[in-house]
């Protein structure tokens, strides 16, 4: 099993650089690819409440030292009773804790921004959790430059911020604005649904360290320091995801792939708030 180079957050814990992202991963085939991912040596597995694969995690962790894994879960704000805000959040956490399994969650997060409800109530409610010690870290996804400032107003603490980042959606201003206020960013489907896998640029350099192109997206990103949730529904992409650690990309080689950048996104749901 190979140790996974890690970043510290905000309070030192380490976060892994690589993790296993969990979307549409469900029963069985979920707890098989988790056990195959922490079987290769991952440590950080992302899940939330929308996936329904809690269980199916729980089933796959229970035999790793819960303080060698690192957990990741969501919230959507709609499972949130805003009559009684602080004890619907308690009791959203705890139902993730007894799907999981676990005592604690190490980052907790809002799902997506949803600026109609009151998000800065359930940010204070998720911190008093980590108060009490059911969750490490509180953090968000999905949100942009304005959305953490209107919650840094509101005088909010928040420790990571998970978004979709890739060499296509190359957020170097909200990656600055994040390390700029200690918020470590995270980056999700980094292969861009896969479109990235035929950019001749990430081939061209694959060929030359003898690696495939999405190994090379994934470099980009870990060698910037921010940790990466691929997903894999196979074995193989799990070895090749993980494959990323033996070889380092040049100063030249990364400002090419940071010229990628044509702000395409590949997550555009209804909800979506990214032009705020």
């Amino acid at each position: 099993m190979s140790k996974v180079p890690s970043v510290s957050i905000k309070g030192g814990k380490k976060l892994p650089l690589i993790g296993l992202g969990t979307w549409e991963l469900v029963g069985k085939s979920c707890t098989y690819m988790v056990e195959k991912a922490l079987e290769l040596g991952y440590r950080h597995i992302d899940t939330a409440h929308l996936y329904q694969n809690h269980a199916a995690i729980k089933k796959a962790i229970k035999n790793i030292p819960r303080d060698q894994i690192f957990i990741t879960s969501k919230l959507v704000l709609d499972q949130i009773d805003y009559k009684n805000c602080e004890e619907s959040v308690e009791e959203t956490c705890d139902l993730a804790l007894k799907e999981l399994g676990t005592d604690y969650i190490d980052l907790y997060l809002i799902h997506r921004p949803d600026r109609s409800k009151p998000m800065k109530d359930v940010l204070h409610a998720m911190n008093r959790l980590a108060e009490k010690g059911k969750i490490s870290y509180v953090g968000v996804s999905n949100f942009n430059i304005h959305h953490l400032q209107d919650m840094m107003h509101a005088g909010i603490q928040i420790s990571a911020n998970q978004v979709e980042f890739h060499p296509y959606l190359y957020q170097k201003a909200l990656w600055d604005f994040c390390k700029s206020h200690q918020i470590q960013l995270i980056a999700y489907r980094p292969l861009g649904k896969g479109a990235l896998l035929t950019e001749p640029l990430l081939q061209e350099i694959g060929a030359k360290h003898k690696k495939s192109a999405a190994q090379i997206a994934l470099r980009w990103i870990v060698q910037k320091g921010i940790p990466v949730i691929p997903k894999a529904s196979s074995e193989k992409h799990l070895k090749e995801n993980f494959a990323i650690f033996d070889f380092k990309l040049s100063d030249e080689e990364m400002n090419r792939l940071d010229q990628l950048n044509r702000n395409q996104r590949f997550c555009k749901p209804e909800w979506s708030d990214f032009d705020y």
